[in-house]
């Protein structure tokens, strides 16, 4: 995990020197520099991390694009030629999460959503999971949103199909522990600053 706030302009120089060009272009096209910088961060700290374990030097790894899992173009998610090494990036607002493994995995982080997020989307949440939520008092219903949020967008990220598979098919749960959505996965709460929440999905070898 990294905090964003914590790099100073020469940090940030150094990490986009690691990026390639089509991650340069991509950190151009933010509107928000904190945004561009959290980009920039996560994906140079990939590299770094991915560098020395594939004894490849950082800014010459072999990334690719996977096929969308929507249309099947060239812009689905970042992954590695190499075999037996998978990789999940997220980052939202001054922190970058970062995990690797010898399977499938997928993690993400987010803030706390707002009361507004919380009631607008309550149709990408399992029936299941909107009946806890309407059973909890109102001002833990953001916090509990938010960490079921995350459960089903790391294990989307760890299957591979994203937000292109329906969320509200999977049960994480609401509560404390989260609720392993296929036998097949392990899914755990990350521990991060308040404000945020996050989660990662591993496949079971």
């Amino acid at each position: 995990m990294t905090e964003v706030g914590s790099q100073d302009d020469r940090s940030l120089l150094r990490a986009q020197e690691l990026l390639d060009a089509r991650e340069r272009a991509r950190a151009r096209a933010f509107r928000r520099p904190r945004d561009r910088d959290a980009y920039v961060i996560a994906h140079a700290t990939l590299r770094a991390l991915l560098g020395p374990l594939l004894g490849v030097p950082a800014d010459e790894l072999p990334l690719i694009r996977e096929p969308c899992a929507g249309c099947g173009g060239p812009h689905g998610r970042p992954a590695l030629r190499a075999p037996g090494v998978h990789f999940s990036l997220s980052h939202s607002g001054d922190l970058v999460l970062v995990a690797l493994a010898g399977a499938p995995v997928g993690v993400d982080v987010e803030g706390v959503a707002t009361v507004e997020a919380v009631r607008s989307a309550q149709c990408a949440l399992h029936p299941a999971e909107v009946a806890e939520l309407a059973r909890l008092p109102a001002h833990e219903r953001q916090a509990a949103f938010t960490r079921t949020w995350v459960r089903k967008e790391a294990y989307l990220k760890g299957l591979g199909t994203g937000l292109v598979r329906d969320p509200a098919l999977d049960q994480v749960g609401t509560g404390p522990r989260p609720m392993s959505p296929s036998p097949d996965w392990n899914l755990r709460d990350v521990l991060v600053p308040a404000g945020y929440a996050a989660a990662v999905a591993l496949r079971r070898e």
